[in-house]
């Protein structure tokens, strides 16, 4: 984008003392055109006519939860840059709306410099993020700090008809092994996946991909 083009830029937040705080430190910069929306409706309608170079997009709103939106909004218009902006500070949020093509993250406990670094870099098609935004990101979760577990065949198969329900007399009947096996291959998983019991075992399963 050249030093001359104009930036159409919305701002979609359902606080309106953000808007204006947002709009005033925005007026600082002659290239940028905003426009502001209190909910996500609102702001699809607007796209449907108007074309949109980055969105500051808050995750709280009244009739949609910002990563859903910013779906909505990358389908809808694939070339437009999504910034979160938020006081949501969870990681597994922040990770979510940018697999769902967020362009970066902004706490709004950002400073006005950082905002406009970021809006500038978003633009550039960087992944941009505020300070502290960027020290969550960079700090995995405990559950990535922990190895994925490798799994034989059998222990596939046994952690399959666990989540399905079944009862360790079912499975083995239908794997032919004693009932003392099918425990056995139980105990070893939940130890292979540090879970404390089989809820907890079905869960982490899930996050690694193996059901």
């Amino acid at each position: 984008m050249s030093d001359t083009s104009k930036i159409i830029l919305a701002i979609v937040d359902d606080h309106p003392i953000v808007i204006e705080g947002l709009k005033t430190l925005l007026k600082s910069n002659l290239r940028i055109t905003a426009f502001s929306f209190t909910n996500g409706e609102s702001f699809i309608n607007f796209l449907e006519s108007n074309e949109v170079d980055i969105v500051l997009l808050d995750i709280m709103l009244p009739d949609y939860h910002g990563i859903e939106l910013c779906k909505i909004i990358k389908k809808k218009t694939p070339e437009t840059v999504i910034l979160g902006l938020s006081n949501q500070a969870e990681r597994s949020i922040m990770m979510q709306l940018l697999q769902n093509g967020a362009g970066g993250y902004v706490l709004k406990n950002a400073d006005a410099n950082e905002l406009l670094n970021c809006i500038s870099e978003a633009l550039e098609g960087k992944l941009a993020f505020s300070k502290e935004a960027k020290e969550i990101i960079m700090k995995p979760s405990q559950n990535e700090w922990k190895a994925i577990p490798t799994l034989t065949k059998r222990e596939k198969q046994i952690l399959q008809k666990i989540a399905n329900g079944e009862t360790t007399v079912t499975i083995a009947d239908e794997l032919f092994v004693s009932p003392l096996t099918v425990e056995t291959h139980r105990r070893n998983l939940l130890q292979k996946f540090g879970a404390k019991n089989v809820a907890e075992l079905i869960k982490m399963a899930v996050e690694y991909k193996f059901l």
